[in-house]
């Protein structure tokens, strides 16, 4: 079987993302959307793909099969529900939706219309996921009782550019974004190996000192000031986690700007920037390469020549010796590769999900697992860390009505 598709947006990880679903042999055609009609009939031109659409308006009525949405990170929500409303399956990039509302809303199309939907976190395949997944799986942890995850990106380190590439003159107002609404890159690499979710979560708000108009509730549409902010959520199995959400921050975030750490009572694996291990009672073992992606592309490649150079890792780093390599489509051999070996597989396990109809592994009541706890942590350091309950949408059906 195979299907069409359309991609909403061809920025920086649009054109590449309708590249890979291009090579994959289950879909049938690919079509751009983009608000800047020059940008998706350059990346139409460029990938030789099926056509483009005037505007989302057209997409939804047209016969297109498919959606992947690759827009603002705040206008997702509604844009999947619509797309799920028109008869669309829909890959969606993170995050999920903005608000407990947006979210509920995604669950209850996704259950009205038997359709597909995946949110595109890219963490839930990170080498360090992989890895704990297996060796939770396996039982070697014992019984996980606490975790960490981090997403320590500093603004410096390329964010500038990419917020004035797509946000224009007024790119400050969205540079904003408060760093928790953006949480599935350090809580989806914990939940994606750890089988339990957030129920309740205290939270603190660094206000941003840079004074450059970013991070300024005077200037945010979102009326933010946070640049970084750390949450201890408790888990519905006894356990806790912590995640940081950093925006501000001397680390060097092109090497590994997500990071785990994960412990048990047999056993625990801990990250560093450039240091992974496992270590038990007896002995710490040195796991580092295994960890290790290798280049999918130069970091000169003329396609990449639209990103700063300090993001172009998170669009070429490849496979690492902990990936399953071999489920993955022969076309997608030497193509480009992503996020840490991320973007083959997120691309592969929607089309299959489609194609099969089945449920793909970040459905939507996973990405409400890993989307909700970070809107409801911001809600918090909103509150000064108050202790705040977060909601919880249930397990996914077994398979798609």
């Amino acid at each position: 079987m195979t299907f069409s598709i359309g991609i909403v947006g061809a920025g920086q990880f649009g054109g590449q993302f309708a590249h890979l679903f291009n090579l994959h042999p289950g879909i049938s055609a690919v079509h751009m959307v983009d608000q800047l009609p020059e940008r998706a009939e350059s990346v139409c031109e460029r990938l030789e793909l099926a056509g483009v659409l005037p505007d989302f308006d057209a997409l939804l009525a047209s016969d297109i099969d498919a959606v992947a949405i690759f827009t603002q990170r705040w206008t997702h929500g509604p844009l999947v529900e619509r797309a799920l409303r028109a008869g669309k399956h829909v890959y969606s990039a993170v995050p999920m939706a903005i608000s407990e509302d947006e979210i509920a809303r995604i669950i209850e199309a996704v259950r009205d219309t038997g359709l597909v939907y995946m949110m595109g976190e890219t963490s839930y395949y990170n080498p360090a996921t992989v890895y704990a997944r297996e060796q939770q799986a396996e039982g070697r942890f014992g019984r996980i009782f606490y975790s960490e995850g981090d997403y320590v990106h500093d603004m410096d380190l390329g964010f500038y550019d990419a917020y004035q590439y797509s946000g224009g003159d007024r790119w400050k107002e969205t540079a904003s974004y408060p760093p928790m609404l953006y949480p599935t890159h350090a809580i989806g690499g914990v939940l994606g190996a750890v089988p339990a979710h957030a129920v309740s979560v205290s939270c603190v708000g660094v206000s941003d000192q840079r004074n450059d108009g970013v991070f300024d509730k005077d200037v945010s549409m979102f009326g933010n000031d946070f640049s970084n902010a750390t949450a201890l959520f408790e888990l519905n199995d006894g356990g806790v986690m912590r995640t940081n959400e950093m925006r501000r921050v001397g680390y060097p975030s092109h090497i590994r700007e997500s990071r785990f750490r994960f412990f048990g009572t047999e056993a625990s694996f801990e990250q560093l920037a450039k240091v992974t291990v496992w270590q038990d009672k007896q002995n710490v073992h040195d796991i580092s390469e295994q960890m290790e992606t290798r280049p999918s592309m130069s970091l000169d490649d003329p396609s990449l020549a639209h990103v700063a150079p300090e993001l172009r890792d998170a669009f070429v780093s490849g496979l690492s010796p902990v990936h399953d390599a071999g489920r993955l489509p022969v076309e997608f051999q030497g193509a480009p590769n992503g996020h840490e070996g991320s973007h083959h597989f997120l691309v592969d396990d929607f089309v299959t999900a489609v194609n099969n109809g089945t449920l793909p592994p970040v459905n939507a009541w996973v990405a409400a697992r890993f989307t909700l706890p970070g809107i409801v942590a911001h809600e918090s350091a909103r509150q000064n860390g108050a202790r705040l309950p977060i909601r919880d949408f249930g397990d996914a059906p077994p398979t798609r009505s």
